[in-house]
């Protein structure tokens, strides 16, 4: 293992899941680590913890640049590596989505997470080298009903970031993507509140069908089949941090690796049937 005590790493959504399973596990392996949350309760927690916690909110141009400038300010060599982790979902037809709940998830998801990528990227270019890590989705390569917020802008991330490797080769900056699958977090409670707030169910012709989605995302302990823990993830970000050559996509969990694999073999018609049936046209 190469020595991490120098390497400073800035990681998003801190509060809980992937995000916080990856601060600890690299802290663990001798990283300095700048753990960010958007909630000031969650800064706190990590800060107890004995992290360098910061207060980094995607959906606001100013809490990026504050976050940056007191990373940069507490890393005692500079940024070694961004990893990219705060996002949210979306659930509903995509008929259903307004202009702002298309923009919201794009804030997020897109347009921070870019605009954070670009400032560390200055910083990095200066020192000759970094790593950018992203954290994408099975559905930044495959499409599910009833999941078009999200997806859409899980295929923007996957296509800027594509862009962005070969304008930065020779740079000594790395950018890869992890695409996980199933993972155990947060992420059905978190957009079951977004779909409460976004989407108008009693006038939508998928109401029957967002019932059944909602009994779904309520559901306690049941778990989609080949759920792995977030530690999963955190084996690929230490290989994408510690590789002298990382990769340019990290598959994670069984789903992802059938369904990256089916998307190139399959014609179109037929992946669409068999995604249909993976997710349960919207009820999985």
């Amino acid at each position: 293992m190469p020595d991490t005590t120098s390497r400073t790493v800035l990681i998003t959504g801190c509060s809980s899941g992937i995000g916080l399973c990856v601060a600890r596990g690299l802290r663990s392996r001798g990283y300095h680590v700048i753990a960010t949350a958007r909630k000031a309760k969650d800064v706190r927690r990590l800060a107890d913890e004995g992290f360098n916690a910061l207060l980094l909110d995607l959906d606001h141009s100013a809490s990026i640049r504050q976050a940056v400038s007191d990373a940069i300010a507490v890393a005692p060599q500079g940024l070694y590596a961004l990893f990219n982790n705060g996002a949210w979902g979306l659930p509903g037809a995509v008929e259903d989505l307004s202009r702002d709940a298309l923009r919201a998830q794009f804030e997020t998801n897109l347009f921070g997470t870019m605009e954070l990528t670009n400032l560390v990227i200055r910083h990095m270019r200066k020192q000759g080298k970094g790593r950018i890590i992203h954290n994408s989705s099975v559905l930044g390569l495959v499409a599910f009903p009833y999941r078009g917020a999200y997806t859409a802008s899980k295929f923007a991330l996957e296509g800027i970031t594509d862009t962005q490797r070969m304008e930065l080769r020779d740079t000594g900056i790395h950018i890869s993507l992890i695409e996980p699958g199933p993972i155990e977090s947060r992420f059905r409670k978190n957009a079951y509140l977004m779909y409460e707030r976004w989407i108008d169910k009693q006038n939508s012709v998928h109401r029957a069908r967002y019932e059944v989605m909602e009994q779904r995302l309520l559901k306690d302990g049941a778990a989609a089949p080949f759920t792995l823990p977030p530690e999963a993830v955190l084996g690929k970000v230490v290989h994408a941090l510690e590789s002298q050559r990382p990769k340019i996509r990290y598959y994670v969990t069984f789903p992802t690796h059938l369904f990256g694999t089916l998307k190139r073999l399959l014609p179109n018609p037929v992946l669409d049937l068999l995604l249909i049936s993976a997710s349960g046209d919207g009820r999985r």
